[in-house]
């Protein structure tokens, strides 16, 4: 199998299974000299792992990250520092249950990469789902926190949030926003209201052995202007493919998204008027997002992620003798997919700048805009 690697100079390739004895990531393109230790990736590890609350999979996985190479320590230093040579990090998996999925060893899940996969390789992990499984993005979470490090190290502060915005068709209310909000509930939600509407709705779901849907919102703030490229190194094109690679994503937006549809040319365009700082932007529609390169505002996108197709609910299928049958996905699994999505969008999303940010110091030799604009 290829295509296990995503971006250029900050370079990351996953590796492992969901049901296998480890996964992991190797990183390489992490300059040398910046200090990174094993807690600096478990803090971000921890908001991934399941069976946090009870509406998430109860699979118990401490997902503790282990760094095997690429950083070094001596009695002279005060922290390891990155040597700038590949980073490998490897979690081990130690609750897997694979007779759970005994069952459904030569059926398709419906909604699922079972049918496809198996089209293509002619062989599958059934194991939940193998290679497929969601629980490949602990390793990218991983390699995000890498990634903020590296960050700091290039552009100084930068801060990525996430937060679910919708659950199945319960929308939050935005003029209700508090980002300390989604460090109080178990949804990443930053409307308390909502939140506490969403755990009713969610348990419903949850009982009746069905799923939902969701839609994830990533801002990322102290983005310098100038990261991306015109043509073939759009970030925004670059940000959505991260977005769209993550596990049951179906649609990924940028600024006003979809929305811009409906806006005039006038609502639409983000007018600009000179301030004390240099050029300044009456409105956001663009996502901080312009011709591919980065403006200087917050960069704004959202995703979608389907409900999970592994649920209680019999479901028409076929077997790999090509019968028709009904099947049911035993085991454990997330009600909704979307709650532990927010972390991964949020690692992908640090991914994508910092190898934005690599780029755009090698090619100009700074790592924001070559030109300054200043008021007259």
């Amino acid at each position: 199998m290829s295509h296990n690697t995503f971006g250029h100079l900050f370079r990351v390739t996953t590796w492992g299974e969901s049901h296998g004895p480890a996964l992991g990531c190797v990183i390489d393109g992490t300059p040398p000299g910046i200090a990174l230790t094993e807690a600096d990736i478990q803090t971000y590890l921890d908001k991934r792992k399941p069976g946090q609350s009870r509406f998430t999979s109860q699979r118990k996985e401490p997902d503790q990250v282990k760094i095997l190479s690429g950083v070094f320590q001596d009695e002279r230093m005060a922290a390891p520092l990155t040597t700038g040579t590949p980073i490998s990090l490897l979690i081990e998996n130690v609750d897997q249950r694979s007779k759970d999925y005994g069952d459904i060893r030569d059926l398709y899940r419906p909604g699922h990469a079972d049918l496809s996969y198996d089209l293509k390789y002619g062989l599958r992990d059934y194991r939940g789902g193998g290679r497929q499984s969601a629980r490949e993005t602990a390793a990218r979470v991983a390699a995000g926190a890498v990634a903020r490090k590296v960050l700091a190290h290039v552009l100084g502060t930068v801060v990525i949030r996430g937060a679910l915005v919708q659950l199945g068709p319960h929308k939050i209310d935005r003029g209700a926003w508090d980002w300390d909000e989604t460090l109080r509930n178990p949804f990443w939600c930053p409307d308390a209201k909502s939140a506490k509407a969403w755990e009713t709705y969610l348990d419903d779901v949850r009982k009746r052995g069905s799923s939902c849907g969701a839609v994830i919102e990533v801002i990322a703030s102290g983005v310098p202007a100038g990261l991306g490229a015109p043509l073939y190194g759009k970030i925004d094109a670059e940000l959505a493919a991260a977005l769209m690679s993550i596990n049951a994503v179906k649609g990924v937006e940028i600024g006003a998204g979809f929305a811009a549809a409906e806006l005039s040319g006038e609502d639409n365009a983000d007018e600009i008027r000179m301030g004390p700082k240099g050029p300044t932007f009456l409105s956001n529609h663009a996502g901080g997002i312009q011709g591919g390169i980065s403006t200087g505002q917050d960069i704004l996108a959202r995703f979608v992620v389907k409900a999970t197709s592994s649920i209680l609910t019999p479901r028409k299928t076929i077997n790999r003798n090509g019968q028709n049958t009904d099947v049911v996905t035993k085991g454990r699994h997330d009600p909704c997919v979307g709650i532990r999505a927010v972390p991964v969008g949020e690692a992908m999303t640090a991914c994508v700048l910092a190898d934005h940010a690599l780029r755009q110091r090698a090619q100009t030799g700074v790592a924001g805009p070559v030109k300054t604009i200043e008021a007259p």
